[in-house]
């Protein structure tokens, strides 16, 4: 939020769109989600790390090694506490294709799933298009609503302060392959959603007029 330097009408209006969404009463036939992607190093150890014990503190060596990366996609309910990962090799469009269509099927009672974006050039509808049946790119396109993010205004996804705890939590620290960050990222999503963590996002559009009407451009 500090980069703000003016904010434009169509700023405002995507601004006010997403924090209208926040501010609907939780409704499990129209879910409100929260969708980003979070690149990951995988780093190994070139000297096997010393485990805590008693009266010790644990040591790993300031040398490691590195094994490429890999990508977790991350989609959240802030107020049903649900959230669904995926680790992939990579963040294409067709990743991205196939991660939406599993949302979907995760929320296949839904009549609507409105989805908070960013505007990469990935997110976007001819993704579906371009790598799903058109039946599969229908239903999907039937069900969800994408609402992106002014540009230069990520803060406004709920699903970067999901990111974050992940990070915290469980990504944070060297993970030499996909396959354990993969194990690590479901262990960590099974456990928030069996204790139903939930977001509360308390930035309303009056608090966004008392803050940044300073930055408001006609």
């Amino acid at each position: 939020m500090w980069c703000i330097q003016e904010i434009t009408p169509e700023y405002r209006k995507r601004m006010y769109d997403i924090l209208d969404l926040y501010a609907e009463p939780y409704d499990t036939a129209k879910p409100v989600i929260g969708f980003d992607e979070k690149p990951k190093q995988l780093i190994g150890d070139v000297r096997m790390p010393i485990p805590a014990r008693l009266g010790k503190i644990a040591k790993q060596d300031y040398e490691y090694v590195r094994r490429g990366t890999a990508n977790i996609f991350l989609a959240i309910e802030p107020k049903g506490g649900k959230r669904l990962t995926q680790v992939t090799n990579q963040r294409t469009k067709k990743d991205f294709a196939c991660f939406l269509r599993m949302l979907v099927k995760r929320y296949h009672n839904a009549k609507r799933i409105r989805v908070v974006l960013d505007n990469l050039n990935t997110h976007k509808p001819e993704s579906l298009k371009q790598n799903l049946s058109p039946e599969q790119t229908k239903e999907i396109l039937r069900k969800v609503e994408f609402h992106y993010t002014p540009t230069h205004a990520s803060w406004l996804n709920v699903a970067e302060i999901e990111i974050s705890v992940m990070d915290t939590e469980c990504t944070a620290r060297r993970i030499p392959t996909i396959e354990m960050l993969t194990k690590e990222v479901n262990a960590w999503a099974t456990g928030r959603n069996r204790k139903r963590k939930k977001i509360v996002w308390t930035f309303t559009k009056q608090k966004a007029d008392m803050k940044l009407r300073k930055h408001y451009v006609s």
